[in-house]
C-alpha cells in the first residue's frame, strides 16, 4: 500500500524536447529579442534563443504543453513567420529537414530580390531629389517642390511600405524597433513636406521684402531610405550564404538507394530506406545510409567525414557511413541508421547549433537593441518640445521638426 502510495505522489517527468524553427521577417536585433520575449513568457517552453544573423529560434519545450505548431503560431502572432516542415506519411524527418532547408534558401532568395527592386526604385528616384535639394537656390524653377514630391512619392510609398508595415506591428505589440525609427524619421519628413507643397502658405515665414520660400526635406526622406535599404541588400546577401555549410553538406547524401525488398532489387529514395534493409552498393557510388557490411569487400573514402585522403578498406562485419564514397568493389550492407539517425545528419546538427549560438557580443547587441529604439525616441521627443517652446515664433514648428 505503502509503495503505490508513493508511486501516486511521485510525478511523471517528461522528457524535454528541441527544435529549431527557420523565421523570416525579421529585421533587426531588436525583432529577435522580442521573438524570444514572447516564447519565454509562453507555458511550456523552458527557454528560446532567436539568432538574429542565422534567421532561426531554437526552443526548449515541454511536449504536453507545447508543440511546434503552436509555437510557430505564437512567432506569426508577433509579426513574423516560420517555415515548417510538412510532414507527412511518404516523408521523412530528414527529408522533411531538406525541404526546410530549401524552403529558407527561396525565402532568402525571394527576400533577396524584393529588397533589390525596392533599393533600385528608391536609388534611382532619390539621387534627383538629393541633387534639388543640395543646389541651394543654384536649380530654381517654379513648381521644383511639386516635382521632389512626385520623385518621393514611389519612394516613400513602395521602397519603404515594409518599414512602416513592421512599425505598424511593432506598435500593435507595444514595442519599437529601428523600423519604428525610420518610419517615424522618414514619414514626418515627407508629410510634412507634403503639406508644406500643397499649402505652402501654412508655413510661408514672411520677412522684410518678400514671402521666404517654405523649407521641404523629401531628400531626407528618399535617401535615408535608400541608404537603409542599401544596408539591407547586404545583409540579405550575407544570410543567404550563412546557411550554404548546410546545404552543401546536405548536398553530399546520397538521392537513391538500390535495396533487396522480396528477392528483387529496388532503386527507392533514400529517405524510403529503413533500418535493418539490405542495401547494394557498387563501385563509384554514394553509400546511401550507414550500416554494416554483410558480404563483399571494398575501399571506401570517407574523407568527407574523417578528413583522410587514403581509402579505407571495408570488408564483412566493418562498419560504413553514409555519404561516403565507395571505390573500387561492390559489397551489401544492412542498414544501421536512416534519416536523423545518421552520422551526416547528426553532423549537420552540430552545423546548425553552432550556427544558432550567440556569441557574447551578439548578447551585448541584444541588450543594447532593447534600449536604443526607446533612448532615441525619448530624445527626439525631447529636442521637439524644447525647439516647440524656445525657437521662434515663426519658424518654431519647422525647426522642432
Amino acid at each position: 500500500m505503502e509503495n503505490e502510495m508513493n508511486t501516486t505522489l511521485i510525478p511523471e517527468v517528461t522528457a524535454e524536447e528541441r527544435c529549431e524553427l527557420p523565421i523570416t521577417g525579421m529585421t533587426c536585433s531588436a525583432c529577435a529579442s522580442r521573438i524570444e520575449r514572447v516564447l519565454n513568457r509562453q507555458p511550456g517552453i523552458s527557454s528560446a534563443s532567436v539568432n538574429y544573423a542565422t534567421g532561426r529560434a531554437t526552443v526548449a519545450f515541454d511536449p504536453e504543453q507545447m508543440d511546434v505548431n503552436r509555437i510557430a503560431e505564437t512567432v506569426e502572432n508577433a509579426g513574423y513567420g516560420v517555415v515548417l516542415p510538412k510532414l507527412t506519411e511518404e516523408v521523412s524527418s530528414s527529408t522533411a529537414e531538406s525541404d526546410v532547408e530549401d524552403e529558407v534558401e527561396k525565402a532568402h532568395v525571394a527576400e533577396y530580390r524584393d529588397v533589390l527592386r525596392r533599393f533600385l526604385v528608391a536609388a534611382v528616384l532619390s539621387v534627383p531629389v538629393l541633387v534639388l535639394a543640395m543646389s541651394h537656390g543654384r536649380i530654381d524653377f517654379p513648381g521644383m517642390n511639386a516635382v521632389q514630391l512626385l520623385l518621393t512619392a514611389p519612394v516613400v510609398l513602395y521602397s519603404g511600405a515594409s518599414f512602416y508595415k513592421s512599425a505598424w506591428a511593432a506598435f500593435r505589440h507595444r514595442a519599437a524597433d529601428m523600423n519604428t525609427l525610420i518610419a517615424i524619421g522618414t514619414g514626418a519628413a515627407f508629410t510634412y513636406s507634403t503639406v508644406a507643397t500643397l499649402f505652402p502658405f501654412l508655413f510661408t515665414v514672411p520677412s522684410v521684402h518678400h514671402a521666404m520660400p517654405t523649407p521641404v526635406y523629401f531628400e531626407a526622406a528618399g535617401v535615408i531610405i535608400a541608404l537603409v535599404l542599401l544596408g539591407r541588400l547586404l545583409e540579405a546577401r550575407a544570410k543567404g550564404k550563412t546557411s550554404d555549410a548546410i546545404r552543401r553538406l546536405m548536398g553530399l547524401q546520397a538521392k537513391t538507394a538500390r535495396v533487396v525488398r522480396g528477392g528483387q532489387e529496388l532503386d527507392i529514395p533514400v529517405a524510403e530506406v529503413m533500418t535493418g534493409d539490405v542495401v547494394i552498393v557498387r563501385p563509384g557510388e554514394k553509400i546511401p545510409v550507414d550500416g554494416i557490411v554483410l558480404q563483399g569487400a571494398s575501399a571506401v573514402d570517407e574523407s568527407m567525414l574523417t578528413g583522410e585522403s587514403l581509402p579505407v578498406e571495408k570488408t564483412a562485419g566493418n562498419e560504413v557511413f553514409g555519404a561516403t564514397l565507395n571505390k573500387t568493389g561492390s559489397f551489401q550492407l544492412r542498414a544501421t541508421k536512416v534519416g536523423k539517425d545518421s552520422a551526416l545528419a547528426q553532423i549537420v546538427r552540430m552545423v546548425q547549433e553552432a550556427q544558432g549560438h550567440k556569441a557574447p557580443i551578439a548578447r551585448l547587441a541584444d541588450v543594447v537593441s532593447g534600449i536604443f529604439t526607446p533612448v532615441v525616441l525619448a530624445i527626439a521627443v525631447v529636442t521637439f518640445v524644447a525647439w516647440y517652446i524656445l525657437g521662434p515664433a515663426e519658424t518654431r514648428f519647422t525647426m522642432a521638426l
